[in-house]
């Protein structure tokens, strides 16, 4: 039975106005993505307003309540302040946050795709290369969710992939050889820079990207290639997919 007051860690994904000063926050944990409310945080007077900010990582202590949990006290882990005052690392956050939102249920836990949204989140806070932590980021959590790309092996055969691959299909979930090309008439070309970065990302760390100089061309195929294949998978895209190209068109 769960205690009637708790502790949890989290980051706050969305925010909206709830009642006449609350706010309900969606919340990402090592127990799975909730929904709680943060009681009188739009008063002017309250002291926890700066707690709660978005894409903070916090340790929060929560109410049980009889339909949402409520949150009473914050204390920041990390507040991410150059991840919210910068536009480009901004936008990778909202698309981070709902990727992790459409691939999760609510309570569904899961401690590795938590540690993965919490060092995403640090790493587009300190980089200089935001859209590489991002296709890191994509890799890494289609793997935590059952959806790992195929990129070492083809997707048909299983055979061992070699440079001569160039072909990307989202529908059968990754690389396939150049025997089974026929096996997906649409899929997407893929060059060879493109490949290596990919297969590169899926088995490093973030720590390995800051070193990366790669052409934009290179960057927007890996971009395209991961968003077509998360497109398939969730038969639409994502709405913070319209901001991040907006962010781009600024730059």
């Amino acid at each position: 039975m769960r205690e009637r007051v708790y502790r949890a860690e989290a980051l706050i994904l969305r925010r909206s106005d709830f009642s006449e000063a609350d706010r309900l926050l969606l919340l990402a944990t090592p127990a799975g993505k909730r929904r709680v409310v943060a009681k009188g945080v739009r008063k002017t007077t309250s002291k926890l307003a700066g707690h709660i900010e978005l894409f903070t990582h916090a340790s929060l202590l929560l109410a049980v309540g009889r339909n949402l949990d409520i949150l009473t006290q914050s204390q920041i882990i990390s507040g991410h302040s150059t991840l919210r005052a910068d536009l480009r690392r901004l936008s990778c956050a909202y698309y981070a946050a709902e990727l992790y939102d459409r691939f999760t249920q609510e309570e569904d836990e899961s401690r590795p795709l938590f540690d993965l949204l919490v060092e995403s989140f640090a790493a587009l806070d300190r980089t200089a290369s935001p859209d590489l932590v991002l296709r890191a980021y994509e890799l890494r959590l289609l793997h935590l969710a059952g959806y790992r790309p195929h990129l070492h092996h083809c997707a048909v055969c299983g055979a061992l992939l070699s440079e001569e691959a160039d072909r990307f299909s989202a529908i059968l979930g990754g690389v396939i050889c150049p025997r089974d090309r026929d096996a997906d008439r649409g899929a997407l070309t893929l060059s060879g820079p493109a490949f290596r970065l990919l297969r590169y990302l899926q088995g490093q760390p973030f720590a390995m990207i800051e070193g990366l100089r790669l052409s934009p061309q290179v960057r927007g195929e890996a971009e395209w290639l991961l968003r077509t294949y998360v497109r398939q998978l969730l038969e639409r895209d994502l709405k913070s997919v319209a901001f991040l190209d907006d962010v781009k068109g600024v730059d």
